[in-house]
C-alpha cells in the first residue's frame, strides 16, 4: 500500500513538472494591460473630455471674479461676521488714506466664498457708557463677539438695548476694582468716571486698571486703556504733545482722576515691558455726542440741556479758557486704529480746533436757540487754561484724524438731548 502511494505521487509530482510555466494559472493573465491609446479612448467616449473641460472652467471662473477681503464694505456685517485674529494682528498698510478698519489691511490672494473666519471676542468695560456703546455698536457691526462688563454706576442699559437680541453681544454687571475671569482677544479698558461730578465721588482708576491688566497677562488679550488728556493738567506747552510730561497738581480736587489716569499709564506700561503684555495706549480730549450724560458737568453737555430748558449756559470764570471739541465717532474710529496697529503710543485723540468757552456759546445759541442766555460764575479749582491735541503722531502712525467739525456734529447730539429732555429721560450716560 505504501508503495502504490509513494508511486502516485511520484507520478502526479511528473506530472506537475511536464506543465509548462507560461500555462500555469494566474489572476493577472485575465487582465489586459492598459496602453495610452486606451486611456485616450477611454476619455473620448461619451463627451468625458467635454465635462472636465466643463469643470476646469467653472472652478476657474469661481476664484477669478471672487472678490477680495479689500474690497468688502467695512459698514455692511455680513462682509466681517469673523476674521481671524491673526488678521487684525496684521501691519497696517500706512499708505492708506482712510481711518476706516478694511482700509488699512492687506490681504493677498483672493479668498473663495464659504470658508469660515473666526471672529474676534473683545471685552469693553464701561461698555453701557456714552463713548463705550458707541464703541460697542462699531465692533458688533464689523461682526465681533463683544461682551460688556459695566456696574451703571453712570452707564445705562438704554444705551445697548437694541443689541439685547443679537448672539453676539453679551452685558455682565460687574464692578472691576472685582476681578472677573474670561476669555478674550481684546480689552478695550473705558470704565471710569470722566465727569468731576461722578468722578470726584468714586475715582477707580486704578484697581480697575491693574485687574483688567491681570486679565490681559493671563489670557494673552490686547489691552487699551483710555487715558485722558487731563494727564497733561494746566499745560505749559501748547498744543500738547505725547513727549510733555504734564503740570499737574497731585493733592488738587481733580488729582483723583489726574493721577489716577498717569498711574493707569504707568501700571500699562510695566506690564507691557516686565510680564510682554500687549498695549496700547490712547489720551481722550474732549469728546461730545449723542448718549451723554445730560448733567455730568461737562461744557458741551451743559450748555445744550441748559439751552434746551430755557436755562442760562453757565460759563465758569471770565470764559476764555480754550478746549477742543470731538465727535464720538472719530474718537471711536480712533480708538479702533489704535488697537489694531503695530503701535503701542501713547496717542493723542482729538480735534486740533480749539474753542473758548464763550465761542462755544455762541456755537450752542447759533444751533438750538439764538436767544440764549450766559450766566458766569467763579472758576473751578485747577482747572486747565488751554487745551488743545497735537494728533501729528496719530495722523502718521494711525493714518487717523477727525473728520466731523463742532457745527457739523452739535446738532446731532442736540436732537438726542432734546428727545431725552423732552420725553423726560433725565438718566445718565458715560
Amino acid at each position: 500500500m505504501m508503495k502504490q502511494l509513494h508511486k502516485q505521487t511520484s507520478v502526479n509530482h511528473r506530472r506537475d513538472e511536464e506543465i509548462p510555466t507560461s500555462q500555469s494559472y494566474s489572476p493577472k493573465m485575465l487582465k489586459h494591460p492598459r496602453s495610452l491609446p486606451r486611456s485616450i479612448n477611454y476619455l473620448f467616449k461619451e463627451q468625458r473630455l467635454l465635462f472636465i473641460l466643463v469643470g476646469i472652467l467653472i472652478g476657474s471662473t469661481f476664484f477669478i471674479f471672487q472678490p477680495t477681503l479689500s474690497s468688502l464694505n467695512p459698514s455692511d456685517p455680513t462682509t466681517h461676521s469673523s476674521l481671524p485674529s491673526s488678521i487684525y494682528h496684521r501691519n497696517q498698510d500706512s499708505s492708506s488714506g482712510s481711518s476706516g478698519f478694511f482700509s488699512k489691511r492687506t490681504f493677498p490672494g483672493r479668498v473663495p466664498a464659504g470658508i469660515g473666519w473666526k471672529s474676534l471676542r473683545i471685552v469693553v468695560t464701561g461698555g453701557a457708557g456714552f463713548v463705550g456703546s458707541h464703541l460697542v455698536d462699531k465692533l458688533i457691526s464689523r461682526g465681533d463677539e463683544v461682551i460688556v462688563i459695566d456696574n451703571f454706576f453712570t452707564g445705562r442699559k438704554e444705551n445697548l438695548v437694541h443689541l439685547f437680541r443679537n448672539p453676539r453681544f453679551e452685558l455682565i454687571r460687574h464692578d472691576v476694582v472685582e476681578p472677573i475671569l474670561l476669555e478674550v482677544d481684546q480689552i478695550y479698558h473705558l470704565a471710569c468716571p470722566a465727569s468731576p461730578v461722578h468722578y470726584k465721588y468714586n475715582p477707580t482708576n486704578v484697581m480697575g486698571t491693574l485687574n483688567m491688566l491681570g486679565l490681559a497677562k493671563r489670557v494673552g488679550a490686547r489691552f487699551l486703556p483710555t487715558s485722558t488728556s487731563e494727564v497733561y493738567g494746566d499745560p505749559l506747552e501748547h498744543p500738547q504733545k505725547e513727549t510733555y510730561w504734564g503740570n499737574v497738581n497731585p493733592i488738587g480736587e481733580r488729582s483723583c482722576y489726574d493721577e489716577g489716569k498717569r498711574t493707569a499709564e504707568t501700571l500699562t506700561m510695566d506690564y507691557h515691558r516686565g510680564a510682554d503684555v500687549e498695549v496700547r495706549i490712547a489720551r481722550i480730549f474732549n469728546t461730545y455726542g449723542p448718549r451723554m450724560c445730560l448733567d455730568d458737568g461737562r461744557v458741551v453737555s451743559n450748555f445744550v440741556a441748559q439751552v434746551i430748558r430755557k436755562q442760562p449756559m453757565t460759563v465758569y470764570g471770565d470764559g476764555k479758557q480754550t478746549r477742543s471739541f470731538q465727535y464720538v465717532s472719530d474718537l471711536v474710529d480712533g480708538l479702533v486704529a489704535l488697537m489694531e496697529g503695530e503701535h503701542v503710543g501713547p496717542f493723542n485723540l482729538g480735534n486740533p480746533g480749539e474753542f473758548t468757552m464763550l465761542e462755544l456759546a455762541e456755537v450752542v445759541k447759533e444751533t438750538i436757540d439764538s436767544s440764549a442766555t450766559i450766566e458766569f460764575k467763579p472758576n473751578t479749582a485747577d482747572d486747565p487754561h488751554k487745551r488743545k491735541p497735537d494728533i501729528s503722531k496719530a495722523k502718521e502712525l494711525l493714518n487717523w484724524e477727525p473728520r466731523i467739525s463742532l457745527r457739523e456734529g452739535l446738532p446731532l447730539m442736540v436732537n438726542d438731548f432734546r428727545n431725552r429732555i423732552l420725553n423726560g429721560d433725565e438718566g445718565k450716560g458715560l
